[in-house]
């Protein structure tokens, strides 16, 4: 797990957080991140890819978290609601990263950026995903641990 990759996680939710409140453009949106020296040592492609691809897969993505979560998607807080979309991308498109890195990378980002104990609104809910999106790798996993 790089530091570059989590800190774009980092900025990637914050970036998120002003789109989902403001509807700004994306692109502005990168350049303000990217002028104001936010990304210095973040990975500016996964920063720019997170930022891009969510709203992109928006549709899926919020299918996904719809199934599991307690309420309306948007009318889940605004900052758990952007690392659940973080997150749930990962699980969805980036197949190539480990189910438990997305999950504990979404983990530190709610103790970081959410309220007390969403962590664990984080956790529960992207497990569900995770159980339900990723059942080979997590069959292979648990057979590999008996």
């Amino acid at each position: 797990m790089s530091l570059a990759r989590t800190n774009a996680r980092k900025a990637a939710v914050q970036a998120l957080y002003q789109w989902q409140m403001t509807g700004q453009n994306l692109n502005e949106i990168e350049r303000q991140f990217g002028e104001e020296d936010r990304l210095k040592d973040a990975q500016k492609s996964y920063f720019k890819e997170l930022l891009h691809e969510i709203p992109a897969q928006l549709i899926s993505i919020d299918a996904a978290l719809a199934e599991f979560v307690d309420r309306a998607v948007d009318a889940v807080d605004p900052v758990e609601r952007a690392i659940l979309r973080l997150g749930t991308y990962e699980l969805l498109f980036r197949l190539d990263m480990p189910y438990r890195v997305a999950i504990n990378e979404s983990i530190n980002l709610a103790k970081c950026f959410g309220a007390d104990g969403s962590h664990r609104y984080v956790n529960g809910i992207l497990d569900k995903i995770a159980q339900q999106k990723r059942t080979v790798e997590i069959q292979a996993k648990q057979q590999s641990s008996q």
